[in-house]
């Protein structure tokens, strides 16, 4: 993206999560595990391999840019898509440049070392070196009739963007043709910041319309029930209008991170765009459908023209594994630790795509495959993972000449003593990150064993309206209020905000490892992390277990 720009050279040795790892208010970087945590990258040439993390940090590059307060520049040595992608909204839709470099590692390398840069026209300067930079050109595309047609806004303002900006995205990721897309999952429905509203709200202006099956990911309110849960007026009015806004585009209102659960899954080989990133790995690691991890804004182009780039993994050869992560799996274990695995294989594996061997004769649920996938989002770039006996598709050969990293009982313990920094008293036990299925629904009321919760912990589970209408049916619902459990539909943690977050809470504990790991930076409390059974013991006593479970004492 091309942009004159000016500034210090900041540098991240390892990728960044936008989203849950930025403020947009402040440009400080939040997320608490990072290593450059608390530096502000505003105004600066900000250096990294490769963005990681949440689709949403296309959002979060959006606030910045409209508060003055983005970096001057983001240069890369790996491809990377989700930033990339928020300045070309920036500049396309509302006249706010960014510039973004990928750069080849030698570049980077000698760039890193440098003071500061500047970039003037076509070159990038900073010591004594000049080096040329090209622009997008997206002539080279090979596009179908009809793509032509809407490029040249024939069908519109609003469709004219999407396919402007599909095809600036189809070249940053090497693509030479777009592909069909069958069905589509928006994330940027959150209202994290005013961006996501505003361009929302801009492109129903403009005309956009959803033309392929889309689902809606969780929102930042409960829509039906807000007004009686203490939210600000303004903030549910304008969270409701931004959940509105996509659903009057044609948008089905499902408002959940797991769009997996419900009944109309896709289908193994299905090229689907979605967004969020549990679901992007899920889709590909789980269910055999192909998407790449659409940023937020992009994932509505793509619902809107039925097109994306092909590229990534919608290719068979870019499905291959890069490197193999072995888990040395403990003989006794609870279900915390498959969140703790998908942490650790994505810190193995930050930007390439691991074949996982050890599971092979592991029965693994549902529940646990989501908790896995869902930390590795948290971790890593990548948009999925090779899970060995468990991803559909043809079976791997024995991988060979495979570079080869070992997860052992060593790592495991590490993780939960870095996950459990927090005073053992507890004031919010959080279930349901991603949302959580009717399968923990009933675990849970298990595990509470007909007892109440402490009145001194505050207990809540969120989850999709599908869940909801079916936990109700069950009776489950009704037996998770009378044990004093708050059921939240619509929302999930990572929207979740002050009065529904309470205000007097200082410590949550959590089963989620993607909850564990961004909690600490979107609401500013301490974490506990635990089993689900560890959640319900939690919320009855009031208090989490100070040693390490069972299972990793005796390893």
């Amino acid at each position: 993206m091309k942009s004159n720009a000016k500034g210090k050279i900041f540098v991240c040795d390892e990728g960044l999560s936008f989203w849950g790892g930025v403020d947009p208010t402040t440009g400080f970087i939040i997320d608490i595990h990072h290593p450059n945590h608390g530096s502000l990258l505003s105004g600066q040439f900000v250096l990294m391999p490769t963005s990681r993390g949440s689709c949403s940090g296309s959002g979060v590059l959006l606030q910045l840019a409209q508060n003055g307060l983005a970096p001057s520049a983001l240069i890369f040595y790996e491809p990377e898509e989700i930033l990339t992608l928020g300045a070309i909204v920036a500049d396309q839709l509302f006249g706010k440049k960014i510039a973004v470099l990928r750069v080849s590692k030698g570049v980077y390398s000698e760039l890193s070392e440098a003071h500061q840069a500047e970039i003037l026209e076509n070159t990038l300067i900073f010591g004594s070196n000049a080096i040329n930079l090209r622009e997008l050109n997206i002539g080279t595309l090979d596009l179908s009739t009809n793509d032509r047609r809407v490029l040249n806004g024939e069908h519109g303002d609003a469709q004219k963007i999407a396919m402007e900006t599909i095809c600036k995205m189809a070249v940053i990721q090497d693509a030479s043709k777009l592909i069909d897309i069958t069905r589509g999952h928006i994330d940027g429905c959150i209202l994290a910041h005013d961006a996501n509203l505003i361009f929302a709200e801009k492109m129903y202006q403009l005309g956009a319309k959803i033309n392929i099956p889309t689902t809606i990911n969780a929102i930042s309110v409960d829509r039906n029930n807000w007004q009686s849960q203490g939210v600000a007026t303004s903030f549910g009015n304008k969270a409701s209008r931004l959940a509105d806004a996509y659903v009057k585009m044609g948008a089905h209102p499902t408002f959940t991170c797991a769009p997996y659960l419900l009944d109309d899954k896709p289908s193994e080989d299905e090229a689907i765009g979605w967004s969020e990133s549990n679901a992007v790995i899920y889709a590909n690691s789980i269910l055999g459908a192909k998407t790449q991890k659409h940023p937020d804004y992009f994932d509505l182009f793509v619902s809107m023209t039925g097109r994306a780039p092909k590229a990534g993994v919608y290719l068979r050869e870019n499905r291959v594994p890069r490197h193999e992560v072995c888990v040395d799996l403990p003989d006794a274990f609870d279900d915390s630790i498959w969140p703790m695995l998908g942490w650790l294989v994505g810190k193995f594996s930050p930007n390439k795509i691991p074949l996982v061997t050890g599971l092979e004769h592991t029965s693994l649920t549902v529940d646990d495959l989501k908790a896995l996938c869902a930390a590795f989002g948290t971790t890593s770039a990548a948009p999925m993972m090779h899970i060995n006996g468990h991803t559909p598709g043809d079976k791997l050969a024995e991988p060979l000449h495979l570079e080869k990293f070992n997860i052992t009982s060593e790592h495991l313990t590490k993780l939960w003593v870095e996950f459990n920094v927090a005073d053992t008293k507890v004031d919010l036990v959080a279930i349901g990150s991603p949302h959580a299925s009717i399968s923990e629904c009933r675990n849970f009321v298990k595990f509470l064993n007909g007892k109440s919760c402490n009145t001194n912990v505050q207990t809540i589970i969120t989850i999709g309206r599908d869940v909801l209408s079916a936990a109700k049916k069950e009776g489950i619902v009704d037996q998770l209020k009378s044990a004093g459990v708050q059921v939240l539909s619509d929302i999930c943690w990572c929207s979740i905000k002050e009065p529904v977050l309470p205000v007097e809470a200082s410590v949550i504990m959590t089963n989620s490892g993607k909850y564990a790991h961004y909690a600490g930076g979107l609401t500013g409390r301490a974490i506990r992390f635990g089993s689900l059974k560890d959640c319900a013991q939690t919320a009855q006593s009031g208090f989490a277990k100070s040693d390490l479970p069972d299972w990793l004492i005796n390893l």
